[in-house]
């Protein structure tokens, strides 16, 4: 059994989420807000999920920062609305806010058949489980290097020196990108996912300026490879794809922002949430210990635990009366949606075992899917 004291930082957490478990039990439902920044900013956003998968899985919120939306926070639910396409549609986005007009990032992601599935056939094969093997020594290379390069007996970053720096390592290479620049990989993800006021940019002006030099970039790396032999690098297969081809040069900067901010961001963020979570559960620590065998199956339990994204928006395109919706924007509650959510009353189960890490929505259906395997 683990000894060691509990560090101070889970102590603190631990007392905030007992603070919303106590709130969330008590607050009128009108009053939750699951879009609302703090609560994932303070990790508490659990407790308020779980009384509205409980209590009213399909929830209208009158008022909010995005305004007047629907919550769907159940399994079947969920998959409803991400199995009835002609219902409900991923454009013109899939955030919660609505993008600028003069300034549109149109992506595959968010858009709807059959041009999504054509876009996304193109990118793809890149993260295939057989390909993915392929990158297996590279990346437990890579993994071994940044860890022994750690200081020990003093404290250091763990975001910034390994979760980023491993994830971008692989991103670079992903792209055929060049090494030295890398970095920029990250800023971009970042750009491309903050807004003024969170401490990442300061104006939309200055997120389109460093976008676009963002695009000014990769438009370098598309005219060398379009004018080459097909590789098997993100750039080349766009640029040589059918569907991909011929894109506009904001549909690609959308698309290059897509699986930069995919390729970066979750997987950063899942390396990070993972060691959290076992730090906070440290018999699931334990248990890894004790039988390595689990291993791949927690990969699947932590994209599960910490999901890419904390919502997907739907835009209904007619009144559905199994939902009761009757509005036009349809956000989901994606963290909250395990399969067995009803049984699974206590909320978020962590346990290392698992199932089999595939009965969940956490990006939607495979016609939406994530294209990534995280290995």
């Amino acid at each position: 059994m683990s000894s060691s004291p509990t560090p101070w930082f889970l102590e603190a957490e631990a007392e905030r989420i007992a603070e919303a478990e106590d709130d969330a039990r008590t607050i009128d439902l009108d009053a939750i807000d699951p879009v609302s920044l703090s609560l994932f900013q303070a990790n508490a956003q659990d407790p308020y999920f779980r009384r509205l998968r409980e209590d009213d899985p399909v929830h209208y919120h009158e008022s909010s920062r995005v305004g007047p939306y629907w919550s769907v926070t159940s399994y079947e639910q969920i998959k409803f609305v991400d199995t009835h396409h002609g219902a409900f549609s991923s454009e013109p986005v899939v955030s919660l806010a609505d993008l600028k007009d003069d300034f549109p990032l149109p992506m595959f992601i968010a858009m709807d058949q059959p041009k999504h599935d054509r876009q996304r056939k193109v990118a793809a094969p890149i993260v295939a489980p057989r390909n993915l093997q392929n990158f297996e020594a590279i990346i437990r290379k890579r993994a071994i290097e940044i860890l022994e390069s750690l200081p020990v007996g003093e404290p250091f970053n763990w975001v910034e020196d390994v979760s980023i720096e491993l994830t971008t390592q692989m991103l670079a290479t992903l792209f055929d990108f060049p090494h030295e620049d890398r970095r920029r990989l990250t800023r971009w993800s970042d750009v491309a996912t903050g807004s003024p006021g969170t401490g990442i940019v300061e104006s939309h002006e200055q997120r389109r300026q460093e976008l676009t030099e963002c695009l000014e970039y990769f438009t370098e790396l598309w005219n060398e490879r379009v004018n080459e032999p097909p590789k098997f690098d993100l750039v080349s297969m766009l640029a040589h794809g059918e569907s991909t081809r011929s894109m506009t040069p904001q549909e690609y900067l959308g698309n290059l922002v897509l699986l930069i901010v995919g390729g970066n961001d979750t997987t950063r963020n899942s390396i990070t949430g993972g060691l959290l979570a076992l730090n906070q559960y440290p018999q699931e620590f334990d248990r890894l210990r004790a039988d390595p065998s689990v291993i791949p199956n927690m990969v699947s339990e932590i994209v599960r635990w910490q999901t890419p994204v904390p919502h997907m928006r739907r835009t209904a395109l007619e009144d559905t009366r199994a939902l009761v919706l009757e509005e036009t924007l349809y956000v989901d509650g994606v963290p909250h949606a395990p399969h067995g959510a009803r049984r699974h009353a206590g909320g978020r189960q962590d346990d290392s075992r698992g199932g089999e890490g595939r009965d969940v929505v956490p990006l939607g259906e495979p016609r939406r899917a994530c294209i990534r395997e995280r290995g």
